[in-house]
């Protein structure tokens, strides 16, 4: 049962393994649930020594269970293939990651409910066929005090105008039910007063909206010749790039040993990309939305919302799919097919130049993409990683699907919204996303530097003033390692290696150039905040710990204060020539708008990693001229 590679995620086998082995050791039947089962990645330096050509790490796989009885959470540790159970940590206090089962089954057992059935009787709903409820976890200080110690959610509810209408078209204002989801019980219903129901269009599919379709003639992506792209079981070879693809219920797609072949030689750039959190405050304080703050990631979950693309739709070309296996909360698998899609694009022009003598010289521009999507209820996000030529790597996230909505009375439009439909608006939000970026620029030895760009004054060395030099700071703990964007300086960051220097004397970097950087514009005493300070600056720089995963904590439901990051660096350790991880924070600041209405037409952002110094020269001259086709 071994895998081909220690970093390969859990195959199916591997799952039920882990789940029968906390099965049979500590009697995890139909009251309890796994909230997550993963492997449990091997030390960098057993990585190391084992792509040396030595010694295999161990695999291990570890399980995060509660009891709905009681409460109670507990931390499995699995050696495989063994299947035996090493180690069994209780969580005193911790709230576990809520489940699509969760959501599913809270959905059915609240449509069932006589008192939901009521209430949406008097505002004439009466098929609860076209009854959709979202639950959404809570935040511990927003807890009524009586509910408190209780696995509790809130939800929404949402009516189609008719069998395939558009689910989230029409809110049920002033609607909430609460829910104990251990027991899977009704608390209570919040009703509050409610408008009448706007007429509104809210409609997407073809034949639900009151417009014809334009034409578009047929656009076809070929490679009859195949592609550059080299796929060994999760081995990713393309030109000169050469990755590792991993992925898990939490952060979904995570790059591992990422590496540019330069001279014959694969020089490190970075063991471990991924997302670590997604925080979606929303800035509204109406009883309709004033609990609506979405930890995506830890709360959620990337993996387990990830859904199958499918060819000439989420991708064109010649693909490469690999599917992904994760589990449901009875410690059974399931395949999420397609999961994630690998295939080149054409990028425009790489370089040129044009001499009068030699005419002109110009070469294609080709990118890989490594993407993914995932449906986070009403939300789309789709994230792509992109890998160039140049040695560049460009992280985009694109964001879609259906906006929050909520119905007012005449004359009474709140102003933390846009107006999007007949008296509906739609709330403000922020979506801010945590990537870590744990880099290894030809080795873990590295230093993050702050650059900025400054403009020196006029004076007898620069009589014109238009000298600009560029100043660079090294951040030597982890306090100088919290940093935030500046417009005026053009800040940017760089990671350094402290190892041997280029052929020309130059020592090998990457910057960080930022992207969608944006402050939180929140009050520091919001209980949205203290859950997640990690969004108060745009980069955090910490040395490499294994045990340090997660910026907003392990167990973000129900949380009341962020012990992640703000913990960690409150011992401000050194950051200067080490192994070190930048946690990088960006997003969308969605100041909503009519043209998001019905479905949001993409909206994007993204960051890049760029070669600095780390070549001699541009690494892509050896890039060959297009072949011309008669």
């Amino acid at each position: 049962m071994a895998a081909q590679h220690p970093l390969d995620p859990l195959s199916a086998a591997e799952i039920e393994l882990v789940a029968a082995a906390v099965q049979a050791a500590h009697g995890v039947a139909g009251g309890w649930r796994f909230a997550s089962i993963e492997l449990a990645e091997p030390a960098k330096d057993q990585l190391a020594e084992y792509d040396r050509g030595g010694q295999r790490p161990p695999r291990a796989a570890a399980a995060v269970v509660w009891n709905t009885g009681d409460g109670q959470a507990y931390r499995a540790d699995v050696s495989l293939p063994a299947g035996e159970l090493t180690g069994w940590q209780h969580l005193p206090g911790q709230q576990p990651n809520m489940t699509v089962d969760e959501w599913h089954e809270c959905d059915e057992m609240v449509k069932a409910h006589p008192l939901v059935i009521e209430a949406l009787a008097s505002r004439g709903i009466t098929d609860m066929s076209l009854v959709l409820t979202d639950v959404w976890a809570y935040g511990a200080e927003l807890v009524p005090d009586r509910y408190r110690g209780l696995r509790i959610g809130w939800a929404d509810v949402w009516c189609r105008g008719s069998h395939d209408g558009n689910p989230y078209a029409h809110h049920v204002t002033g609607l909430h039910p609460v829910v104990d989801l251990n027991r899977m019980e009704l608390l209570e219903l919040e009703d509050t007063e409610h408008p009448d129901p706007p007429e509104v269009m809210g409609e997407y599919l073809p034949r639900l909206i009151p417009m014809p379709l334009r034409e578009v003639a047929p656009l076809e992506v070929r490679q009859p010749d195949g592609t550059s792209v080299s796929l060994d079981g999760n081995l990713l070879r393309w030109q000169n790039w050469q990755l590792r693809i991993g992925f898990n219920y939490r952060e979904g797609l995570v790059l591992h040993t990422v590496g540019f072949t330069d001279g014959g030689r694969l020089r490190p750039v970075a063991h471990r990309l991924s997302f670590a959190e997604m925080i979606v405050p929303y800035r509204d304080a109406t009883p309709d939305h004033y609990r609506r703050t979405a930890f995506d990631i830890g709360e959620w979950g990337l993996g387990f919302m990830t859904t199958s693309l499918e060819r000439g739709c989420d991708c064109l070309g010649e693909i490469s799919y690999l599917d992904a296996v994760l589990h449901d909360s009875r410690g059974r698998p399931r395949t999420i097919s397609n999961a994630i899609c690998v295939h080149e694009e054409d990028d425009g022009v790489l370089w040129k130049h044009v001499d009068e003598r030699t005419g002109a010289e110009v070469r294609r521009a080709r990118r890989l993409v490594i993407s993914f999507h995932v449906t986070v209820a009403n939300y789309e996000y789709l994230v792509y990683w992109r890998f160039y030529q140049d040695g560049s790597i460009e992280c985009e996230v694109r964001a879609t699907g259906i906006m929050v909505t909520s119905s007012f009375p005449a004359g009474s439009q709140p102003a933390t919204g846009a107006l999007v439909d007949e008296r509906t608006y739609a709330p403000f939000h922020q979506h801010f996303i945590v990537a870590r970026l744990d880099l290894d620029i030809d080795g873990t030895a590295n230093t993050v530097y702050a650059c900025e760009s400054a403009a020196l004054p006029p004076g007898p060395g620069n009589p014109h003033g238009l000298a600009l030099v560029s100043v660079q700071r090294p951040l030597r703990t982890e306090a100088e390692g919290r940093q935030d964007y500046d417009y005026a300086s053009q800040r940017y960051w760089k990671v350094q290696s402290n190892g041997q220097p280029t052929g020309i004397g130059v020592q090998p970097a990457y910057k960080l150039l930022p992207g969608g950087s944006f402050p939180a514009l929140i009050d520091a005493s919001s209980p949205a905040f203290k859950r997640a300070e990690v969004i108060g600056h745009t980069l955090w720089v910490t040395p490499y710990a294994p045990a340090e995963r997660w910026p907003c904590g392990d167990f973000p439901n129900l949380s009341a204060t962020d012990t992640g990051l703000p913990a960690w660096t409150a011992q401000d350790r050194p950051i200067a020539g080490t192994d070190v991880v930048l946690w990088y924070v960006f997003g969308l600041h969605h100041i909503t708008r009519p043209e998001d209405w019905p479905v949001m037409p993409v909206d994007r952002t993204s960051f890049w990693l760029k070669p600095l110094g780390f070549f001699d020269r541009n690494p892509a001259l050896d890039v060959p001229p297009p072949a011309h086709h008669g």
